[in-house]
């Protein structure tokens, strides 16, 4: 059977209506086309979260999400440095609440828990917030006659690392990762004057934050170098520095932050051009815990903490670290059970149920703090 002849004017037509020819200067190389449409880093960080939080958090992931996409509740942390007696009283006619005096009250009455709390709270560290489900904000705080803030707002959740470290008259302590300086505020509020503090970030510009901080809130009778001690490098070094023991050694490691990351653009570490360094955080949080660890006298205590939900930044970071310090640096660490000082203030904040290695406090929408990660490790030997 012969085939059918078909004219090549007809078929010229055919290929004409079928193929989209573009002229050459139209056309633009992918990689240099300016108007290309950019997938904003919050997206990406969400579609992330959605595939490995909803994993791992199962059921709980879609309150979760809410509340980190929600506006966030703060804390007011009171600077027991200022002179403004009149704070406390506007706060509670407010309806705010000190919600660590709250903890203490129910530990008194409590004795299983007095009995097993792994840190008792410290009577100094106050902090404030409205009632569950009350969205409302705090105004600015006002310098007092000597130009120190009253109290400073942060994400009250924050505070819990600071108190579960349990900081005494005496101590020497290190916040290895120290920048903005939210929680070496709260270690200063512990005991004041008497305890010393080495406060360090390799990050200039939160370096650059803490030294305002501390500028703003205690006094500068304080700010010595036999008291409060601020160095800016690399954490990691102090693996290499033995003469340096401390008794309370506070790693609150760069993360996802994973509040930040969903709801802001700048400075955020899911940008396609920050994907290595996002991808290298495990390692990095490794190295600095290692080298808290390390910095730790025997006895003391190390305190690792993030505001990332991730098993990867935290579960997994510890269980690694813990096993590394056993076998290649002959230092035995032992996980504190925190779950009786959890239990103090589960009417503030919204605990995951259970974890495997620490504790997690989830972002609610009745009680939007968090999240916030946080371990404590003793060094035995």
């Amino acid at each position: 059977m012969m085939a059918a002849k078909i004219s090549p004017r007809f078929l010229l037509n055919e290929i004409r209506g079928s193929v989209c020819f573009v002229q050459r200067r139209h056309r633009v190389k992918t990689k240099w086309a300016g108007s290309r449409p950019k997938v904003p880093a919050t997206d990406l960080a969400l579609q992330h979260f959605d595939a490995t939080y909803g994993l791992q958090l199962g059921d709980l992931w879609p309150s979760v999400r809410i509340g980190m996409l929600s506006e966030k509740k703060f804390g007011a942390l009171l600077n027991n440095f200022a002179s403004d007696s009149d704070i406390v009283s506007s706060f509670r006619s407010q309806g705010c609440r000190d919600f660590i005096s709250a903890a203490r009250s129910t530990e008194s009455q409590d004795p299983e828990l007095h009995d097993h709390t792994a840190a008792p709270l410290s009577s100094n560290i106050q902090c404030f917030v409205f009632p569950r489900g009350d969205v409302s904000r705090f105004k600015p705080a006002r310098p007092d006659s000597n130009g120190l803030l009253g109290y400073y707002l942060l994400d009250a959740a924050s505070v819990l690392p600071a108190l579960a470290l349990d900081v005494q008259p005496g101590h020497s302590v290190l916040d290895l990762c120290a920048g903005p300086g939210g929680k070496t505020l709260a270690l200063l509020q512990a005991q004041a004057v008497r305890m010393v503090s080495l406060a360090n970030d390799l990050s200039g510009s939160r370096t650059a934050r803490l030294r305002r901080t501390l500028q703003s809130y205690p006094p500068r009778e304080l700010l010595t170098e036999d008291r409060v001690y601020i160095t800016s490098s690399d954490g990691r070094q102090w693996r290499n520095k033995d003469e340096h023991k401390f008794d309370k050694v506070l790693v609150d490691v760069p993360c996802t932050t994973d509040r930040h990351s969903l709801t802001e653009e700048d400075n955020n570490i899911f940008k396609r051009s920050r994907t290595k360094e996002r991808q290298r955080l495990p390692l990095l949080q490794m190295e600095l815990l290692l080298a808290g660890i390390q910095a730790t006298r025997p006895g003391g205590d190390v305190l690792y903490s993030t505001c990332s939900l991730s098993q990867l930044q935290n579960q997994c970071v510890v269980e690694q670290a813990v096993s590394i310090a056993q076998k290649e640096m002959d230092i035995t660490v032992k996980v504190q059970n925190l779950s009786s000082f959890v239990q103090l203030f589960s009417h503030t904040f919204h605990f995951a149920p259970q974890p495997a290695v620490g504790e997690l406090v989830l972002p609610h929408l009745c009680a939007n703090f968090g999240p916030i990660y946080m371990c404590k490790l003793q060094r035995i030997s």
